[in-house]
């Protein structure tokens, strides 16, 4: 699969930043590093610490992504399954799963 278009990166970043704003306020923001058809996605904290989240996997669609979840035990990132039960879903559903497990374990 080639790698998504620049409108789709932009179109990524923005909204999972307006997302992470609205339900993950403890975050001051998500970076996103693209490599091929992925899509790295970092959560960033007010002091500078950067949270490794999950990585999505782009397939032709700007709605549709399959998920991965970061292993900070391995480094890693492994593909999974969203709570819906599928591998594939909006890149909101990945973020919330991801900042669920690891916001509230790094908060903890």
């Amino acid at each position: 699969m080639k790698a998504p278009p620049p409108s789709t990166k932009a179109n990524l970043t923005t909204r999972l930043n307006g997302h992470a704003r609205a339900h993950w306020p403890s975050l001051a923001g998500i970076d996103i590093r693209f490599r091929a058809n992925f899509a790295y996605i970092d959560g960033r904290y007010r002091d500078g610490t950067i949270l490794k989240l999950c990585r999505l996997r782009y397939g032709g669609s700007a709605h549709l992504w399959g998920f991965a979840i970061y292993r900070a035990s391995h480094d890693d990132y492994e593909d999974s399954f969203l709570p819906t039960g599928t591998p594939v879903g909006t890149a909101e559903e990945a973020l919330d799963c991801a900042c669920g497990l690891y916001l509230e374990a790094f908060n903890a």
